[in-house]
């Protein structure tokens, strides 16, 4: 397994990088209007009430949302200075949290993964350095969603009527976006806000775009899943069920899409994860404190080489880090030629059924993972033994808690992997 995912023998298991977690272009939320700024809250705008005052129509309609030249070319810019993260390829060990990592960067519709392990596992760690791995994607330059120029279900509305018009609309190359969500964040910043009082005066709605519109065909990272607020909870459960994000004030109805890969981490001392939104996750992956003590020694001394210059540690990773990055970019391209036979197709379904998992999110997600890791093999045909690696961190979560029950989960779905594969 560690040749597959590119490991090396130095590891790091410290806290996160605070880098930038994203080469994407960012866009401003605000509108821009020739000689002015509009859309903000402090417009100078008198309300006063009259007899006979007219009413104006809102049109029905989204803010086109331009981008100053200098100030995209100031976020490319802001990349060189940001602080480096640590290399992906330098981390050894924990072999199953990074290959449910990669496998969801090869196949975003798996749901995500869900990392659950003690404190100072490198889970967050983990995650971020993901950032240097993620391929480039095809985006409509100037849209705050990232839409996709030819997907229509990844477009936002302008880009679908533009698109429908027959008009050509403009595509730069970009990396997939990883967006933070903190846990003190509020339901505006996540869902994005409404300008009430520019729909008012100007008849247009004014839409300040949020996190879930960035994290759009990129990924959403929450740390301490577990305990983020249930209203926030609420909104990812909406957004996840129907990869659209709905903003509704006032009578004024904006939406775009939001499709993402969400991964969360936390400690399970910390409290439980509420079961709808465990379910969202496509993926489990379970990690432990290192016990080595010479490892342990190693991990230390290799944090101090990277603390002390960022920049020549992860020069000695490069080419690792540019291997990986070439399987990944391999295993996205082959993936849709990959087959998977119906006779395993019969015995995942017969798996899922005989431990009782609710619904067939199970089926899917194992079936879309197995193809995933036959891709990232260089395979065109899924194997059992493909089966055997991803169905357990596809199934553990989605069994029902038994309290007396002592045997981990994971170890259940393995027993009956080899009962019925057999």
């Amino acid at each position: 397994m560690a040749s597959l995912l590119g490991t090396s023998s130095s590891a790091i298991w410290a806290s996160p990088s605070l880098s930038s977690s994203s080469s994407t272009p960012s866009i401003s939320p605000i509108c821009f209007r020739p000689g002015k700024i509009c859309g903000g809250l402090n417009a100078g705008i008198q309300m006063r009430p009259k007899k006979n005052k007219c009413r104006r129509h809102v049109s029905v309609m989204n803010v086109a949302t331009e981008i100053n030249s200098t100030e995209q070319v100031g976020k490319f810019d802001s990349k060189k200075s940001a602080r480096p993260v640590y290399p992906f390829a330098a981390i050894v060990g924990q072999d199953e949290m990074k290959l449910c990592l990669l496998l969801n960067v090869i196949d975003p519709k798996i749901g995500g993964v869900m990392i659950m392990g003690d404190r100072g596992t490198g889970k967050s760690t983990t995650v971020r350095s993901l950032v240097d791995l993620l391929p480039e994607i095809e985006v409509v330059a100037g849209d705050p969603y990232n839409s996709d120029p030819l997907d229509p279900e990844f477009m936002g509305v302008e880009v679908r009527e533009k698109v429908e018009r027959g008009e050509q609309v403009p595509v730069i190359a970009t990396k997939i976006n990883m967006v933070d969500l903190p846990l003190g964040a509020t339901e505006d910043r996540v869902c994005g806000t409404i300008d009430i009082e520019k729909a008012l005066t100007e008849g247009v709605k004014a839409f300040e775009p949020g996190l879930l519109a960035k994290a759009n065909r990129g990924i959403l990272y929450v740390d301490e899943v577990n305990l983020l607020d249930d209203h926030l909870v609420d909104v990812l459960l909406d957004s996840a069920a129907s990869g659209w994000n709905t903003v509704e004030r006032e009578g004024i109805s904006i939406s775009h899409p939001a499709r993402f890969i969400l991964i969360g981490s936390g400690n399970p001392e910390e409290g439980e994860l509420r079961p709808q939104l465990l379910d969202r996750f496509g993926m489990h992956a379970q990690v432990g404190t290192v016990r080595d003590a010479d490892l342990r020694v190693k991990i230390v001394e290799e944090r101090a080489r990277f603390d002390s210059n960022p920049k020549d540690f992860r020069e000695t990773y490069k080419t690792e880090q540019d291997k990986l990055q070439d399987q990944i970019s391999t295993a996205r391209s082959n993936l849709s030629s990959v087959q998977i036979d119906r006779e395993l197709k019969v015995k995942i379904s017969r798996v899922c059924s005989e431990l009782n998992v609710d619904g067939l999110r199970g089926d899917i997600v194992t079936n879309r993972a197995a193809k995933a890791l036959a891709a990232l093999k260089g395979k065109d045909r899924v194997t059992a033994d493909d089966v055997a690696t991803v169905i357990p961190n596809c199934l553990r979560h989605r069994l029902r808690k038994d309290p007396l029950e002592s045997i981990d989960s994971g170890v259940l779905v393995s027993e009956k992997f080899a009962e019925i594969f057999s």
